[in-house]
């Protein structure tokens, strides 16, 4: 099942504030408590093509695992690691951003875009921002891996249960020699 959710956004102020703006957004101490399911966002990479003036950014962005408490302890993560790409170009007046995880796909994938460019209507002094998100659930595989970690601990806790089995059938079998020898404890 895939979930499409598409947005637009006008922001009353021109493109470059905007794009500023959005390169901060990680970064300071207020938009942190507002934004923190966001736990750390690192740049990977970063070149500008002298050519083209484009500038490419990647960045890895860590956030608290979506969705509720106890599927995040089936699926024994709290995290998950997403990669950031990023083109802005100066001369067309764009900036580009995709976002996907890179781990937990086996049960959920989610891709976000957005896209900033000058409002066509007031491209001097507004900012139109496009957001586009897909997420996918993948339940078979969910239920599969979910059903391999269900028997996973069940088989560590009969592991477990087997050596204390053992532990006690020895100490019986010591009793039980003992007494054959007329030895009481």
């Amino acid at each position: 099942m895939v979930r499409a959710l598409k947005q637009e956004h006008v922001y009353k102020h021109p493109w470059e504030r905007v794009t500023s703006a959005s390169w901060r957004k990680f970064t300071e101490p207020e938009n942190k408590r507002v934004l923190s399911h966001i736990l750390e966002v690192d740049t990977l990479n970063q070149k500008l093509d002298s050519e083209s003036g484009k500038l490419y950014t990647t960045r890895a962005v860590t956030v608290h695992a979506p969705g509720p408490w106890f599927v995040r302890k089936i699926v024994g993560q709290d995290i998950c690691h997403c990669v950031e790409t990023t083109v802005v170009d100066a001369q067309t007046r764009s900036m580009q951003i995709r976002s996907r995880n890179i781990s937990l796909q086996k049960f959920i994938e989610v891709e976000e875009k957005i896209r900033y460019d000058p409002h066509p209507d007031n491209p001097n002094t507004w900012t139109l921002c496009r957001q586009e998100t897909s997420i996918s659930i993948k339940p078979l595989s969910a239920l599969a891996s979910m059903a391999e970690k269900i028997e996973q601990k069940c088989a560590e806790r009969f592991l477990q249960n087997s050596a204390k089995g053992r532990e006690v059938m020895e100490r019986i079998c010591k009793y039980l020699e003992a007494e054959s020898r007329g030895i009481s404890f």
